[in-house]
């Protein structure tokens, strides 16, 4: 069975068992059952060699770990117990060919309210992962364009409802899959319904209450802000073309800016966590205290959230209110770098 670990420098590794070897002394020491360790985003899972005489049992959803590989992916499709679910920005990029077996979630209706401004309540997102066949005992793999953005920020809305753990990233996204030419399907994907039980959380979400109190100095805590630079220090308000903006520019005092791309490499998949760590640790983020990750929206906050949670292992919330409801809001203390100053245009 192929698991998956983390390789020097924190690069995501498929793990094979060795392969049945010519020498006699090998056969013997391949049967011994001896127990391999090895350090899989901090835990230790334990591996039994399979005995040179059995078959190699078939691929198995993965038991530890934030991320899957597309290889690995491939080789579990047929998984019973695996549910793959695309996010994507694009329209219609789902219905034009998708990984086989997958289905498909619309961020900006399946996962959250659509006339007030909130994420899908515990009643809309238990149908909705009902439907998708998706259960606490099931391995669930999100992916989409723009380098997982979306599908980060699912991975984040199904972490308030009690799915975490089993909620895997597919590393490099769909631009990876395309990339490798894997196979796409245009079927829709079959699955039988799920009795799954929502049961939410607030512990990963912040509130514009909690981000004035950081400003303000009365809670302690680090606010990254992953917008681009041109953002945090005011020059614009929203990259162009974006519809959802705010009537100041600007960034929450006392906030510091990593923009989101800098954790991933040119084909989508993450830094290793070596890397991961020390990027961050050089604006004095490190895990030593709790964080608030911040944007526009809360989609792209949402992928550094995923990464600094489940491949660094530090406490973070979420402020998926973000730019939108800080810049819009009045009295609250702002920080421009960059002097504009709002015309009334």
């Amino acid at each position: 069975m192929e698991s998956l670990g983390r390789g020097s420098g924190g690069s995501v590794v498929a793990v094979r068992p060795a392969k049945r070897e010519a020498s006699p002394r090998r056969r013997l020491a391949a049967m011994a059952a001896l127990t391999v360790s090895f350090l899989v985003m901090g835990s230790i899972v334990a591996v039994q060699p399979v005995s040179a005489q059995a078959p190699a049992p078939a691929a198995a959803p993965a038991a530890a770990g934030a991320l899957v590989t597309t290889d690995w992916l491939e080789k579990n499709l047929e998984s019973p117990k695996l549910r793959i679910v695309e996010v994507s920005v694009e329209p219609g990029l789902f219905e034009r060919g998708h990984i086989p077996g997958a289905q498909n979630v619309v961020w900006h209706t399946d996962l959250v309210e659509t006339v007030d401004r909130d994420i899908a309540r515990p009643e809309k997102f238990q149908a909705l992962a009902r439907r998708l066949g998706i259960d606490k005992d099931t391995t669930v793999v999100l992916y989409g364009d723009n380098n997982n953005w979306f599908a980060a920020w699912g991975a984040w809305v199904f972490a308030q409802y009690g799915l975490i753990d089993n909620v895997k990233l597919l590393d490099g996204g769909r631009k990876k899959w395309e990339a490798e030419k894997r196979p796409l399907d245009t079927r829709t994907a079959e699955v039988k319904p799920s009795q799954f039980v929502a049961q939410g959380t607030t512990a990963l979400r912040a509130r514009l209450a909690d981000v004035v109190a950081v400003a303000k100095g009365e809670r302690k805590a680090k606010i990254l802000d992953i917008r681009s630079p041109d953002e945090f220090s005011g020059k614009i308000i929203a990259p162009a073309g974006f519809q959802e903006l705010a009537i100041r520019a600007g960034h929450i005092p006392t906030s510091v800016n990593v923009p989101w791309g800098r954790a991933v490499n040119a084909d989508g998949t993450f830094k290793p966590v070596a890397d991961l760590k020390k990027i961050y640790a050089d604006v004095g983020v490190d895990g030593s205290q709790p964080i608030i990750t911040t944007c526009r929206i809360g989609e792209r906050s949402s992928h550094t959230w995923f990464l600094l949670t489940r491949l660094l292992g530090y406490q973070a919330a979420n402020y998926d209110g973000s730019w939108t409801e800080y810049g819009n809001t009045v009295g609250v203390p702002i920080a421009n770098l960059s002097g504009s100053v709002w015309g009334g245009k």
